[in-house]
């Protein structure tokens, strides 16, 4: 369901900034002049330069022939008298900027915005809602989901659910290849082991494979047809993915099996390939049928149908790209593994050879995942079935430090997952900070009782008023709340949950500084202790919401 946009405080700062920029680019050259470039609105990063700094005068000096300094004193004044009270001071600094201290009832009326609009808070700002399919996970059904594997998993879960609180409508599906040589190299494999055979050269060993043959129990009868064994152990290992999934808190709209693509006459590989060949992008060579995707800039040919007839993999894609498109989805995200680096490119050419726009199919790259425990890394290789499950390491660490561990970093850089800090209940483990800090709220309000707490965080309370000034980390913290509509935005402009992991971690740490600086309990005159109750209010439904966002827990007690 679709976020619906709240207003907040520093989204009308933001607005009322380009409104007084865009009156003096006017005044200064002409009816309807805007500035060049959307003007920033940042949080300085050295204390003293205000609460927030723009650069609109920079920006907006080249462009109307006017010194930036003076633009900027103009600028200020004019904010000063769109913002009245909510502005207490500003300044010009350095080559232009105009840095910005806004009042103490700025900042109240910031945490009123927060509690109403709740768990809809930073939500619902998409410019333009689309319709987004994201396929993730989509492991071969040749094993059972390993460690890696959670990484794309907590990825793709975690960028839909932002993307959905952005206010994008969101499929999640997960292709199952259960067709082609793999397959029945897989069957003949549970067929060797029901046997007490060696596994072929090119077969599948581990355990896992002896566990699939004592679950069939006509595998080691070699009258049934080995491609039946090889589809009642793509199904078992079907259950046993879906069940992990469903464990580590990833669910799915629909499973797709890549046999709907070939099924039907013509199939939809069929379908798809004429189109490309109507198109004028498939010719025949070396008895193959071939894509012409360097028309569309990869670097050489690539084959749709072996010469044995046998399509291949991307020909199965092509028609799984266009089964998307036909169903309606605007833009189809795909996170893949490191070693599909190289499938980018002549994806992208099919998708353009279908006639669609190619900056509508995004490819995203997560790299590799190791496990670290000491000094020593995990090797793990599927088809010698020396792997660590993602079951194996929620037994290990759970799946809050799973899930957050996962998404710490950008996915375009590897992952060294250290399970020691991962186990470890300190503030050192990144999510058990975060998690300790909305305890640690949980806790005050039970503290201040439920009849207390909503009295505080009341309308008619004044909350001390300009005769009670906010405390720096009572600002801080305000300020750090308020950060999270333009978080989530550069987290979907980046397909970048880790920015949200940070935000968490961020939050925790100025909640830290908030509890340690500001008594909250007890704290006098009344209306400071009914402000800061809010205040605490305000910030467990920012944690909880971010870290539903993340698909980690917000646990009461700790």
């Amino acid at each position: 369901m679709s976020a619906v946009a709240a207003r907040d405080p520093v989204t009308e700062l933001r607005e009322a900034v380009l409104a007084a920029a865009a009156v003096l680019a006017e005044a200064a050259a002409g009816a309807g002049r805007r500035p060049p470039a959307r003007p920033s609105l940042d949080q300085p990063k050295r204390a003293g330069q205000g609460d927030y700094a723009t650069n609109a005068a920079l920006l907006l000096g080249p462009a109307v022939g006017r010194p930036p300094r003076e633009l900027a004193g103009e600028l200020g004044q004019l904010l000063a008298a769109t913002l009245g009270d909510a502005l207490a001071s500003w300044e010009v600094a350095g080559p232009g900027f105009v840095n910005l201290v806004l009042s103490d009832g700025w900042h109240r009326h910031g945490v009123r915005a927060v509690l109403a609009a709740g768990s809809r808070f930073g939500g619902g700002l998409a410019p333009a809602p689309e319709r987004i399919l994201l396929e993730f996970v989509s492991a071969n059904p040749t094993a059972e989901l390993v460690a890696a594997s959670g990484r794309h998993a907590a990825f793709g879960d975690s960028l839909a659910r932002i993307l959905e609180h952005h206010g994008h409508t969101v499929g999640r599906e997960y292709y199952f290849n259960d067709a082609g040589s793999q397959v029945r190299r897989f069957g003949e494999s549970v067929r060797a082991r029901a046997l007490g055979l060696p596994v072929p050269e090119d077969g599948y060993q581990g355990e896992y494979v002896a566990s699939i043959a004592a679950a069939i129990p006509e595998a080691a009868d070699e009258r049934v047809e080995i491609d039946v064994v090889a589809a009642r152990a793509v199904e078992i290992l079907l259950q046993r993915i879906k069940s992990t999934l469903e464990r580590y808190g990833v669910r799915f709209d629909r499973y797709f099996s890549e046999q709907e693509l070939h099924a039907g006459s013509p199939s939809e590989v069929t379908r798809a390939v004429s189109a490309l060949e109507q198109a004028g992008h498939v010719y025949t060579a070396e008895n193959a049928v071939w894509l012409r995707t360097t028309a569309f800039g990869d670097e050489k040919d690539r084959v749709l149908y072996r010469s044995g007839g046998e399509p291949t993999y991307l020909a199965a894609d092509v028609a799984y790209m266009q089964n998307k498109f036909e169903r309606g989805w605007e833009r189809q995200l795909l996170p893949v593994g490191a070693d599909h680096h190289g499938y980018i490119a002549r994806l992208k050419a099919a998708f353009a050879g279908l006639g669609h726009d190619p900056d509508r199919l995004e490819v995203l790259i997560l790299q590799f995942v190791h496990l670290v425990e000491g000094s020593e890394r995990a090797a793990m290789s599927k088809r010698r079935g020396e792997f660590v499950t993602l079951d194996e390491l929620l037994d290990e660490i759970g799946v809050d430090a799973t899930r957050y561990f996962m998404l710490q970093s950008s996915h375009d850089r590897t992952i060294d997952l250290n399970l020691d800090l991962a186990r470890s209940q300190s503030s050192e483990n990144p999510v058990y900070y975060i998690q300790y800090a909305h305890a640690r709220i949980a806790s005050v309000l039970r503290h201040a009782g439920d009849l207390r707490v909503a009295t505080a965080c009341a309308a008619e309370s004044d909350w001390g008023g300009p005769a009670v000034a906010l405390e720096p980390a009572e600002r801080g913290l305000i300020r750090k709340l308020l950060a999270l509509p333009e978080e989530v935005a550069e987290a979907v402009e980046r397909r970048g949950p880790h920015r949200i992991a940070a935000y968490a971690l961020e939050l925790a740490q100025e909640f830290t500084a908030f509890y340690r600086d500001c008594k909250v309990i007890g704290a006098a005159p009344e209306a400071v202790e009914s402000f800061r109750l809010g205040l605490c209010v305000a910030t467990k439904g920012v944690l909880v919401l971010v870290l539903g966002l993340l698909g980690v827990s917000a646990p009461d007690s700790m």
